[in-house]
């Protein structure tokens, strides 16, 4: 499997970062692997306040996109694959152009740290969560910020929209999660049930369900439209950090601070697989398009590919 590194001197670069309570762990990876979608095609972003895209078969770099003024925290692609999203310490998310490597915006209004963001599957809204506890909605288009979601009590740890673009899902330090109507701003429901922070959560394709990860070493499954709790994953030795569903929304990926992921089967919560390889903390996983392969990022400086 190919095997990606941004280089080294990553672990000194965290020394000066945030060292907010419940965020600490969260932000010092040297290394964030955020989105899969373009299936040929792997974006990263570093602690070096570099994001890099790599060729998923050959691990040749195509570009390094250059310009955020402090480390890179969360990336994604939009659905065309013509464009990644950056989010950084710096307050500020970027759109970078896929194919020329340029900076196509630079998006401004948050006061705190942007740690989280998502296109929708239209393309045309990013949404964004921030260590200033708010959450924005972006036109991509434009880069005019649309709304302003205010209702957590703590940093948002993850924000996502659901397939049909009608809601926002965010998960937060305070051991929360929300749901909003992204058209209006409005919060429908709050999901609570964690006895730790909320350091990840999703929607299975289909919007009809919810994945949390936490703290606490669980993940849960709740319903999109009942907001009732379906299942709870039990497993991990450590933090969960990140959480996804299968494309086919059958199987919940995890990955954790005890050096493993999990494949859990999604209905049952019976735990399916653990992928061990990583020498250090996992920080991110994800399956591409097909879900037939899985891709996972470490604080080890390494990503890796799952067949």
């Amino acid at each position: 499997m190919p095997s990606l590194e941004h280089g080294h001197g990553h672990r000194a670069a965290h020394a000066g970062g945030s060292q907010k309570r419940g965020v600490r762990n969260r932000i010092q990876q040297p290394l964030w692997v955020r989105d899969f979608h373009c299936i040929d095609k792997i974006a990263t972003g570093s602690f070096d306040k570099t994001c890099k895209l790599w060729c998923a078969e050959t691990g040749k770099c195509f570009h390094t996109f250059r310009g955020h003024m402090a480390e890179i925290v969360c990336l994604a692609f939009n659905p065309q694959s013509t464009l990644v999203a950056t989010g950084s310490m710096d307050s500020t998310a970027k759109l970078w152009d896929v194919e020329t490597g340029e900076e196509v915006a630079t998006l401004a209004g948050h006061t705190a740290e942007v740690l989280s963001l998502c296109f929708n599957t239209l393309g045309n809204q990013l949404v964004t969560g921030s260590f200033d506890h708010t959450v924005a909605i972006w036109d991509v288009s434009s880069g005019r910020r649309i709304h302003t979601l205010i209702g957590h009590m703590g940093e948002i740890s993850n924000v996502q929209f659901n397939w049909d673009c009608s809601l926002v899902v965010t998960g937060s330090m305070d051991k929360a999660c929300k749901l909003w109507e992204s058209v209006s701003g409005k919060c429908v429901a709050t999901l609570v049930g964690h006895k730790e922070e909320v350091l990840d959560v999703c929607f299975d394709l289909s919007g009809q369900l919810i994945a949390t990860a936490s703290a606490d070493g669980t993940a849960r499954v709740f319903s999109a439209t009942t907001h009732q709790r379906l299942v709870t994953l039990q497993g991990h030795a450590g933090e969960i950090s990140k959480i996804c569903f299968s494309p086919q929304g059958s199987r919940v990926l995890t990955a954790s601070s005890d050096k493993t992921a999990r494949l859990w089967d999604a209905q049952s919560g019976v735990c399916l697989q653990v992928l061990e390889g990583h020498t250090d903390e996992i920080f991110s996983c994800v399956f591409n398009y097909e879900g037939d392969a899985i891709i996972t990022g470490s604080k080890d400086n390494t990503c890796r590919i799952w067949h």
